[in-house]
């Protein structure tokens, strides 16, 4: 998740204590809103255990090309 909250920090301008606190309330009202399954993916790449493909993911979304 720090590699989520570096990139937040940088692409947002706003200091890393708020970019950490900006994912963590859409990790929540994303685990709120998915099913469990999916819910429970999102809690094991958060949790660092696929953070690189996350982090990839969302950096293709917010437009950053992946290497």
């Amino acid at each position: 998740m720090n590699e989520i909250v570096q990139m937040v920090a940088q692409k947002t301008g706003i200091g890393e204590d708020k970019a950490r606190q900006a994912v963590q309330v859409v990790m929540e009202h994303l685990r709120s809103r998915l099913p469990g399954p999916i819910a429970s993916q999102l809690d094991h790449f958060t949790s660092g255990g696929g953070e690189a493909g996350v982090s990839a993911e969302i950096g293709n979304l917010l437009g950053r090309k992946s290497a």
